[in-house]
């Protein structure tokens, strides 16, 4: 398999983190892309120009991280990230979604620090780290569960985990104690301890 990834995106750390407890890392050969410059073998890949995107050994083309951890979780011996059925399954589905979009409203506001200062572009960003905070509270409230990992708790560590990278002066654990206890114990995972953002 082939992975186009950046090392500083959450989302590839959630496949990484993902391949890692899968026992699959060692199977995926990790090429570093520049997404903005929209090399040609990434558009093969993924035409939205976007990491992650992952060969698979069939030649299929996934995008995605949603999409791509579950294809990784279809194979291998490792226990399922993915709960088959149940109260378990939409519990990890909506910590993903939750997670994706904590990281989503992140990502764009890191992008929108960067430009020019401008009264609408701060408002955004405002907006962004709204979201973040909003979905912070719920998940002070309701944290994942420390049992074996799933989908939805190495999405709640990522997306954490970028805040950390990223926005560090906002220090998101001065208010939310409960979930920075959890992202402690979780964090010495292979799957998250192996894929920390540079640093």
């Amino acid at each position: 398999m082939k992975l186009f990834y950046s090392p500083t995106s959450p989302f590839v750390r959630k496949v990484v983190a993902c391949a890692i407890t899968r026992d699959l890392d060692s199977r995926i050969e990790r090429i570093r892309t520049d997404a903005h410059a929209s090399p040609a073998a990434l558009l093969a890949a993924n035409p939205l120009s976007k990491v992650p995107a992952l060969l698979t050994d069939d030649g299929v083309a996934l995008f995605d991280s949603p999409l791509i951890c579950e294809y990784l979780d279809s194979i291998g011996d490792e226990p399922p990230l993915f709960p088959a059925h149940g109260a378990s399954r939409w519990v990890a589905l909506r910590f993903q979604a939750l997670a994706d979009g904590i990281m989503d409203a992140a990502v764009m506001a890191r992008g929108e620090t960067v430009r020019p200062h401008e009264a609408a572009r701060q408002a955004n960003i405002e907006r962004q780290k709204a979201a973040v905070a909003r979905g912070l509270d719920l998940l002070e409230d309701q944290p994942p569960s420390d049992g074996l990992p799933d989908i939805g708790a190495i999405s709640v560590a990522c997306a954490l985990g970028y805040l950390d990278f990223r926005f560090a002066e906002d220090a998101w654990r001065d208010h939310h104690p409960r979930l920075a206890q959890w992202y402690e114990r979780v964090s010495t995972l292979p799957g998250i301890a192996q894929t920390a953002p540079p640093g």
